[in-house]
C-alpha cells in the first residue's frame, strides 16, 4: 500500500538489506529514503533483489528520494537526483521531494560549518530549485515532485511561481497524535497536496535532536485503551489515526516483529468519536524542532503553521 511506508535512516547496513526485504514480504511497498541516510545502496539492493524473484515488480515499489540541502542551487538538483539513481541502481524514483526548505553552502561536507561550529548557510531560491526539478521530472528521471518540512508560505510561493509546470503533490512532515498539523492539513487538502507524516509514533527519546518537551506518545492512556478495544497496540492505534484521516504514514523500524506490526493497521476502523478524542490529544509541539537552524531565513517552524 503506497498509503504507508517505510522510513530509513542510518542503521547497519545488512540490516537495512534485510529490513527492506522483509518489508516487501509483508506488503510494504512505498520506502522513504534520502542520499544523506547513507544507505540508498543497500536500500537498491534490497528492491532490484526482490524484484529479481519475482516477488515485486518496479511498478509495484514506491520509491521516495530527497534533495538535500546542498544541492539547492539549480545546476546541482540533478546531479544529486542522479547520484542517488546510480546508488539504487534504479532509473528513475517515484517521488523527489525537496528535504528542506533551507539551502547550506554546497560542496562535499552536508554540514558545512564555520570553525566556530555555526553552519554555513547559502541564499535560498525556493522557486528556482523546484524549476531545476520539473526538469528533473521532464526528463523522465522522477514521477512526482514534493516538499518535505515546507510551511503554507513556502508551499504556496511554489504554487504561486509564475509558469509552474508541476506543482508539489505532496509535503513531508512530522505528524502524530501530540502534533496533528490541522491548519496545515486542511491547506494542503485544500490545495490537493498529500501530507506524508513522519514520526507518525513520536520519536527517539535522544535529546540531541529531539524535543523532550512532550512525554512518550505510545505511553498515551488514551491511545493504550483504545488499542485494547480492538486488541492493537496504542502504535497500531497512533497509526490507523493518521491513515484514517488521509495523511500517509511512514514508521522506521529495524525490528522484524515490529515491522509486521506496524503493517496491520488495515482490519480495524476507529469510530468518529474516537478520531476526534485521538485529535484532541494534540499538545501542538513539535517533537522534531531543527533548533539548530532556526536563525537561517528559511527556518520553517517560526509561522504558525
Amino acid at each position: 500500500s503506497s498509503e504507508f511506508a517505510l522510513h530509513h535512516s542510518s542503521c547497519f547496513l545488512t540490516i537495512t538489506l534485510e529490513c527492506v526485504k522483509l518489508a516487501i514480504d509483508v506488503g510494504y511497498r512505498h520506502f522513504d529514503g534520502a542520499l544523506v541516510y547513507f544507505n540508498e545502496h543497500e536500500v537498491g539492493q534490497a528492491i532490484r533483489e526482490k524484484i529479481a524473484d519475482g516477488s515485486v515488480k518496479r511498478e509495484d515499489i514506491f520509491y521516495c528520494g530527497k534533495l538535500w540541502n546542498t544541492f539547492h542551487p539549480p545546476e546541482l538538483v540533478r546531479p544529486a537526483l542522479e547520484r542517488t539513481l546510480k546508488t539504487l541502481k534504479l532509473d528513475y524514483v517515484d517521488l523527489y521531494i525537496m528535504e528542506l526548505p533551507m539551502a547550506f553552502k554546497p560542496g562535499k561536507e552536508f554540514y558545512p560549518k564555520y570553525k566556530d561550529g555555526k553552519y554555513i548557510y547559502h541564499h535560498t531560491d525556493l522557486c528556482a530549485t523546484w524549476e531545476a526539478l520539473e526538469a528533473c521530472k521532464d526528463a523522465g528521471l522522477v514521477k512526482s515532485l514534493g516538499v518535505s518540512n515546507f510551511n503554507r508560505r513556502q508551499l504556496e510561493l511554489l504554487l504561486n511561481k509564475p509558469g509552474l509546470k508541476h506543482k508539489p503533490v505532496s509535503n513531508q512532515v512530522e505528524c502524530h497524535p501530540y502534533f496533528t498539523q490541522p491548519k496545515l492539513l486542511e491547506y494542503c487538502r485544500q490545495n490537493g497536496i498529500v501530507m506524508v507524516g513522519f514520526c507518525p509514533l513520536g520519536s527517539s527519546r535522544d535529546s540531541s535532536w529531539v524535543n523532550l518537551k512532550s512525554p512518550p506518545l505510545l505511553e498515551d492512556k488514551l491511545l493504550v485503551s483504545i488499542g485494547r478495544k480492538y486488541n492493537k497496540s496504542s502504535a497500531q492505534v497512533a497509526l490507523r489515526f493518521n491513515v484514517q484521516r488521509g495523511v500517509v504514514v511512514i514508521p522506521k523500524s529495524f525490528t522484524r516483529e515490529r515491522i509486521k506490526h506496524n503493517f496491520q493497521i488495515f482490519d480495524f476502523s476507529l469510530t468518529e468519536d474516537e478520531m476526534k478524542a485521538i485529535e484532541a490529544l494534540n499538545k501542538n509541539v513539535r517533537f522534531v524542532e531543527l533548533l539548530m537552524w532556526s536563525d537561517h531565513p528559511e527556518y520553517p517552524f517560526h509561522d504558525e503553521y
